[in-house]
């Protein structure tokens, strides 16, 4: 069976210099790998393509087969890099505790520890007879996070 590991020291070591970096890989036992890049811009179809033949090119065939897919990171996908989480800051994320709570907010700020989300809420203020839109702010230790996605507003 191919390394994961072998796998994804040459695909960076191929993204080296760019703005491209690896997500995430798997290999099945029928060694079916599925390697995921995701970018700071963009991944357009060719830089899959290139990073598949350069990864081709130092693999043996010969000595074992194997089926490999080379592919973005989808929209709607879970966050799994550092990368993706500070390429979102500013823009509105869905974080699902794993507490079962969903926060739909926007990302304020991303540390090594934490999100920081903020978002609006209903709240008593004292003065008025109705509730009150304000804007929280709160942090979350990614040690309660069960998963962040991207979230798309087609309004």
């Amino acid at each position: 069976m191919i390394d994961k590991e072998l796998i994804t020291a040459i695909a960076e070591r191929q993204l080296e210099g760019s703005d491209r970096f690896v997500v995430g890989c798997k290999i099945s036992p029928a060694n079916e790998i599925e390697l995921t890049i995701d970018s700071l811009t963009s991944v357009d179809i060719e830089h899959c393509i290139t990073l598949s033949r350069a990864i081709e090119g130092e693999l043996d065939r010969e000595a074992e087969d194997f089926e490999l897919t080379v592919m973005s990171a989808g929209i709607g996908e879970p966050l799994c890099d550092m990368r993706q989480y500070r390429k979102l800051i500013g823009h509105s994320v869905e974080v699902i505790l794993k507490s079962g709570i969903k926060v739909l907010a926007k990302l304020d700020e991303v540390t090594d520890e934490a999100l920081t989300l903020s978002y609006e809420e209903k709240q008593a203020v004292e003065g008025k007879k109705r509730k009150q839109l304000v804007t929280v702010t709160r942090t979350y230790p990614f040690e309660e996070i069960k998963q962040t996605v991207e979230y798309l507003d087609f309004k």
